[in-house]
């Protein structure tokens, strides 16, 4: 389950990397596009041939069988999937930091240009990379089925995605990193439910303060050495 579901991640973005490199569509509006289609997919299969007539108003496929369900970590209440999301980012850092595919794609994806003047095969290497990030988004939603919901539904769709573009930003695109800032934005989603009882506040209070974090570092981007204040030199 779990190589199917990565490949077929992989092979998904992969052909949203393609129409870039090879037709000039813009990647951000064809995995957009792509991400609204595989949902659509989703839906279709779900409530047509995939549908369990059980499911009633809710409409499901049927349920995995229990020995495809993920376990917990021992001794926790964890899922199996957090040790999954460590090695991925483990891999992931060896691969870019201590490979020479690793410092190819930095330089593909820091400088295109200055990549085919030093004969990189820049197309192969951006289909690599979008291939490999999609494997993970696809472990990810076969995590989120095998050991969550136990079934594929719509309430799959949890919006994940722009909370890993929230975690990318914050942690730089270190894959070490990722580990840290995911637990982090994790806890701050996990809770909304808290504040929501404790403090009856509305649950997209969560959401405003994800919104204002991505807002926050996007202007830091921006003014980050145009103000003195936060220039280097400053002391100088």
């Amino acid at each position: 389950m779990a190589t199917a579901g990565a490949t077929a991640g992989g092979v998904w973005i992969a052909i949203a990397a393609g129409l870039q490199q090879h037709r000039g569509v813009s990647a951000v509006i064809s995995s957009l596009l792509m991400n609204y289609l595989a949902l659509a997919l989703l839906l279709q299969l779900v409530e047509g041939p995939m549908r369990d007539p059980s499911s009633l108003n809710f409409p499901a496929s049927y349920p995995i069988p229990e020995t495809h369900h993920l376990s917990v970590i021992p001794g926790t209440r964890v899922h199996l999937g957090l040790l999954l999301g460590v090695i991925a980012c483990l891999a992931a850092w060896f691969l870019l930091e201590r490979t020479v595919w690793g410092m190819s794609a930095k330089i593909a994806g820091g400088n295109p240009r200055a990549a085919l003047l030093v004969g990189l095969p820049l197309g192969r290497i951006v289909l690599c990379a979008a291939f490999l990030g999609g494997a993970c988004a696809g472990l990810a939603g076969m995590v989120e089925v095998a050991a969550i919901h136990g079934r594929a539904s719509q309430s799959i769709n949890a919006g994940y995605g722009y909370v890993g573009i929230l975690t990318a930003f914050l942690a730089r695109q270190s894959p070490l990193r990722v580990i840290w800032v995911s637990v982090l934005i994790g806890a701050i989603v996990a809770s909304g439910g808290m504040l929501q009882r404790a403090h009856d506040l509305p649950d997209a209070t969560v959401n405003v303060l994800e919104g204002i974090v991505f807002v926050m570092i996007l202007a830091s981007e921006s003014l980050y050495g145009r103000i003195p204040f936060f220039q280097k030199d400053r002391n100088v």
